[in-house]
């Protein structure tokens, strides 16, 4: 098998439709590529060809692909990323990215500004932790916390961490989400967290040159309105900002009838 095969197999890369224009879709942690099932039904798969692919640290992924070393920084995120292009021959696509997968689409149009035409981004940060002037929603000391909590015991951390990030009464939501994070191996889990909290951003925003779109919840645990407000203001591309009236960090399992048509306007926006 070559390298491009061990690419989209080790993945799980998918690709649906009938159109000439790529869509990638970037899942962030503690999900996999079947979050996006709820908002397929808003695009049209004779206009794109929607590629599907799971982060390294997903729960599909088999653990010994995780190379803990490798992925102690957010950059090995960003070379998969690269690779599944290069090995789908997609040298140009719109990129939609959610949490830590918007981190790594940013990170991925500074490398290579000419293969993507748009970012959308939502539940984004340029950095998660608070620092002097910066408002990322997270204490420092807090991370200490939850880390401790995850190593003490993951089940139960899970449960009371579920509720919170999807952010409304919606069992089916929080059975989902509940799911796909036992999935996950907890040590996985705990350094893939730890990697996004510890990743800081704000340095290259200035270097996006492709336009961006970012659609913020009304009220998100993890992203406050401030961090994404900060990205509208420091990327480099041009950047607009929705705001999409539901709470919660993962709205394409929570209000996918909102967040769908969101993302599919932002694309045909010229």
């Amino acid at each position: 098998m070559n390298a491009n095969a061990n690419i989209l197999q080790n993945f799980h890369v998918r690709v649906i439709g009938e159109g000439d224009n790529y869509l990638v879709l970037g899942h962030g942690i503690g999900t996999d590529q079947s979050i996006w099932t709820k908002i397929l039904p808003y695009f049209n798969y004779g206009i794109y060809r929607i590629v599907f692919y799971d982060l390294a640290c997903a729960g599909t992924v088999n653990p010994e692909l995780y190379d803990s070393v490798r992925y102690s920084t957010i950059d090995a995120y960003v070379d998969d990323l690269i690779q599944i292009l290069d090995a789908l021959n997609i040298n140009r696509c719109a990129f939609i990215g959610h949490s830590t997968s918007a981190m790594v689409g940013i990170l991925a149009s500074i490398r290579c500004p000419d293969r993507f035409t748009i970012l959308v981004l939502f539940g984004a940060s340029p950095r998660y932790v608070n620092d002097d002037g910066y408002n990322g929603g997270i204490e420092i000391l807090d991370t200490v916390h939850v880390f401790q909590a995850m190593e003490l015991n993951y089940r139960a951390w899970v449960h009371g961490f579920v509720p919170e990030a999807i952010g409304a009464d919606m069992p089916e939501a929080i059975q989902e989400f509940t799911r796909t994070l036992f999935n996950m191996r907890p040590d996985i889990s705990r350094q893939a967290l730890g990697t996004i909290i510890g990743t800081d951003i704000r340095g290259v925003l200035g270097q996006v040159t492709v336009r961006c779109h970012i659609i913020q919840t009304a009220r998100d645990l993890s992203v406050p309105l401030s961090a994404a407000e900060y990205l509208r203001q420091h990327l480099g591309g041009r950047t607009t900002l929705e705001n999409l009236k539901t709470e919660g960090h993962l709205p394409h399992l929570t209000a996918p009838a909102l967040l769908g048509p969101a993302i599919w306007r932002s694309l045909r926006r010229p």
